[in-house]
């Protein structure tokens, strides 16, 4: 048997090895290919480029010297054709592969993915020399450093983008706070995610502020207002920070609140002792979890009733948010468990606080907030659409829902 598995595992290894090659060998031949028509159109466009003698100024001119490109699936040694565009003004670029590129796009961004994970920029070369070899002496701690540059500028470039036509139905909004390790600052990144009509999420927002203030936040929303976005959206979800309410109130008027029932628990539980915060933790799922609004509320009566003579601080904590709290019972069901808490933004920044945890921080303010810019964008590629997106249009039209239910049906 022993035998038997070790002979399975030998020809498993060799049927690998013999697919990478195989894979390796039709890209070569794809670069080489698409590279070759890049190089045939530009010659044709440049047909017309030609001496005093009538003589084409732009030709091709044998092939350069073999060079090695990094990508996803190993190193690969290409045979590109040169061009000779010396005495013309356009010069021929390649956009698949440009003069100087050794990298690919995907294994930039295959780089950019373990930086983010919490790889350390100097073990870049050991992580991933079984795959790439001694060519990996490319992947220095200089390359890291390019690349928080870049994105850094693409976070300034993103946060001046045109938000003119722009409408979304749902936002939820947090601060969440990062330190950096070179200038000891603790920055509160204030965020905002919102939901289109078409039920896809989008990051909306993040800018760094003092702590969720009010005007740190009315400061995010006049820069989102004067972008482009002036429709209110219908419902945000939110801490139950003033600073983040009272902004809203002034820059898009009295908009309706669901309060977090994720930060609501933790603020009631944080004042109880722990040996009744498990039965107090399942009566407060009692609450959001009903099916109707009217059960939710016999549960709150419950929750009262029974807490309030010893732990006073943690019902009043409950019922100063009650209105906002059952908000979401207003609209459909298939919506409830995306609205009743802000947990794209919590999710999402779980993934921060991981790469501060496995790095002690990122060095400066300014490289911490494009890292959590880069990682929203990341995370933002894998959101799932909103359930029962259908029905959004019938919230922006403010058709009436009841228990989760259209009003007329209820």
């Amino acid at each position: 048997m022993a035998i038997l598995q070790l002979t399975t595992e030998k020809e498993n290894t060799l049927c690998f090895d013999f697919l990478e090659e195989k894979i390796r060998e039709e890209s070569k031949k794809l670069i080489e290919s698409i590279y070759a028509d890049e190089v045939r159109q530009f010659l044709k466009r440049m047909s017309a480029v030609v001496d005093e003698k009538g003589n084409r100024l732009v030709v091709r001119n044998g092939y350069h010297k073999s060079r090695t490109v990094q990508t996803a699936c190993g190193n690969i040694e290409v045979t590109l054709p040169r061009v000779d565009d010396r005495k013309a003004t356009e010069k021929f670029v390649s956009k698949i592969l440009p003069p100087f590129a050794r990298k690919t796009p995907t294994l930039e961004t295959l780089i950019a993915a373990l930086y983010l994970a919490g790889v350390s920029s100097n073990k870049f070369q050991e992580a991933l020399s079984s795959v790439f070899g001694e060519e990996s002496k490319g992947f220095s701690p200089a390359t890291i450093i390019r690349l928080t540059r870049d994105w850094a500028r693409e976070f300034q470039e993103w946060k001046k983008r045109d938000l003119s036509g722009k409408e979304y139905v749902y936002v939820w909004a947090d601060g969440v706070y990062v330190k950096s390790r070179l200038d000891g600052e603790k920055t509160c990144l204030l965020v905002i995610i919102g939901v289109g009509v078409d039920g896809k999420k989008e990051l909306v927002a993040i800018e760094p502020g003092i702590r969720e203030s009010t005007q740190s936040w009315r400061e995010v929303l006049l820069d989102l207002k004067f972008r482009g976005l002036t429709k209110a959206p219908k419902l945000a979800i939110c801490d139950g920070a003033l600073g983040f309410q009272n902004a809203v109130d002034e820059i898009w008027g009295q908009m309706k609140i669901q309060r977090c029932w994720f930060h609501k628990t933790a603020n009631i539980l944080d004042k109880m002792p722990k040996s009744v915060q498990k039965k107090a933790t399942k009566m407060i799922r009692d609450m959001h979890m009903a099916d109707t609004r009217e059960n939710a509320l016999k549960a709150y009566d419950k929750f009262i009733e029974t807490f309030r003579a010893k732990y006073e601080k943690a019902v009043e904590n409950l019922k100063k948010d009650k209105d906002d709290l059952f908000r979401f019972y207003d609209y459909p069901a298939e919506h409830w468990t995306h609205i009743r808490t802000s947990n794209p933004i919590e999710s999402t920044f779980a993934t921060v606080r991981l790469r501060h945890n496995s790095t002690k921080g990122n060095g400066t303010a300014m490289a911490t907030e494009a890292m959590a810019f880069k990682l929203c964008q990341q995370a933002e590629k894998g959101w799932r659409r909103l359930k029962g997106f259908e029905k959004l249009e019938l919230v922006v039209k403010d058709i009436k829902f009841e228990n989760g239910e259209l009003k007329e049906a209820a």
